[in-house]
């Protein structure tokens, strides 16, 4: 009997996120709690259905449209309101090529394999550490992915070492930077460190892409764009992604967009022509619900404001969390610091803790983590944020 095809196939590792969300939902521990996923939850611990949304697919739903295909590179009004609201009056519009992607994963596939065309020898660099996926999706478009200090040794922000590494970078090369929210430290740029970092950037002539997947839960929509549009300002190259993932609560409709500015309008038109092509070959054109009702929440005024205002709730209780999380651990550790906390931003938390501690914390009391210690903070609540409390007091002292 002939080999099977597959039968020599390696079994890779688990996603180191995914996996570990497998493994709760395997746990039959009544009380368990996921910390490791990046999903906001409510106050009753379920990812919300924001009003604003709801709103805006009733009418979609009222007017009967056919679900057609959308062109490849997206829909123009979704296209054209996250060009206006990402960078403002920072860039002239007519030189911003913009393209619907399949969420925030989606748009940094797309900036990379851009990339890959118009400057196949660069090298990516990230942050140390960054979002797990930012290392895989360039090293698959066949980059060298460096990387930067970012978290010191002290559990905070490595500034000096991050500003050290990037007078160092060739020119030519790729820096890719969080725009607010770093995942997975929480640890953010002040606005003085961005204008010092721009500085450098285009000094050196590297070319700035920003991660921008929780525009909106640091500090407001306007404030976290701020990289964003410094960047911008003097109509240089910059790539931006941009997901609705975490902002609109649009998890599974995956409604993202990539953002490159460019310095004419004619460059543009080439620009969108090579994203249309990567598109075309990769899943030929966006879906389209999703991105019609963000649209339509964008050019609404009423559901603008509604979302305004739905997002600050969301970034506030948040920011609770974070308050309450320090506070219990300060009372239950109180001659431990962990002030670090509430100066994060954020879904997610650099926690300290140890790979050992975050393993005794799921085998022991079923609290998922991962192993770096990064929390996410959003997935607390009333009426689990005590019990977490005392579980990450116990294997701080106990392991």
């Amino acid at each position: 009997m002939q080999n099977s095809l597959f039968a020599n196939v390696a079994e890779l590792p688990r996603d180191p996120i995914l996996g570990l969300t497998e493994a709760f939902v395997a746990d039959k521990n009544p009380g368990r709690v996921n910390l490791g996923v990046g999903v906001y939850q409510d106050e009753s611990g379920k990812t919300p259905l924001l009003a604003c949304v709801r709103l805006a697919e009733e009418n979609l739903l009222a007017k009967a449209a056919p679900h057609s295909y959308v062109p490849i590179d997206g829909l123009g009004g979704f296209n054209s309101a996250i060009t206006r609201m990402v960078f403002a009056d920072s860039a002239d519009f007519a030189h911003v090529a913009t393209a619907q992607a399949l969420g925030g994963t989606g748009a940094l596939k797309l900036g990379a394999e851009l990339l890959k065309v118009i400057s196949p020898g660069a090298k990516i660099w990230i942050s140390d550490p960054s979002w797990e996926n930012h290392r895989a999706l360039f090293s698959a478009a066949g980059f060298a992915v460096e990387t930067y200090p970012y978290y010191g040794a002290d559990g905070e922000l490595d500034f000096s070492g991050l500003i050290a590494a990037l007078e160092k970078i060739p020119a030519g090369d790729v820096v890719l930077l969080h725009a607010c929210c770093h995942n997975p430290t929480g640890l953010d740029l002040s606005q003085e460190q961005w204008r010092r970092i721009a500085k450098i950037v285009r000094k050196r002539g590297l070319t700035p892409f920003l991660d921008t997947a929780y525009l909106g839960f640091a500090k407001g929509l306007d404030a976290d764009a701020f990289s964003v549009r410094l960047f911008a300002e003097d109509g240089r190259p910059v790539l931006v992604s941009f997901s609705f993932s975490k902002s609109m609560s649009l998890y599974g409709e995956r409604v993202g967009a990539l953002s490159v500015l460019t310095a004419s309008s004619a460059e543009r038109g080439r620009v969108l022509s090579q994203l249309k092509r990567i598109a075309r070959v990769t899943y030929s054109s966006p879906p389209s619900h999703g991105a019609a009702a963000a649209a339509l929440v964008l050019a609404d005024p009423a559901l603008r404001t509604q979302w305004v205002d739905e997002l600050a709730r969301m970034r506030l209780r948040i920011k609770a969390m974070r308050t309450a999380l320090a506070a219990n651990l300060s009372e239950r550790l109180p001659n431990r610091d962990f002030s670090y906390i509430t100066r994060q931003n954020g879904m997610f938390s650099y926690s300290r803790l140890t790979a050992p501690q975050a393993i005794a914390l799921r085998e022991k009391y079923a609290v998922y983590a991962l192993d770096s210690g990064r929390i996410c903070v959003a997935a607390l609540n009333g009426k689990n944020i005590d019990f977490v409390s005392e579980c990450i007091a116990k294997v701080m002292t106990e392991v």
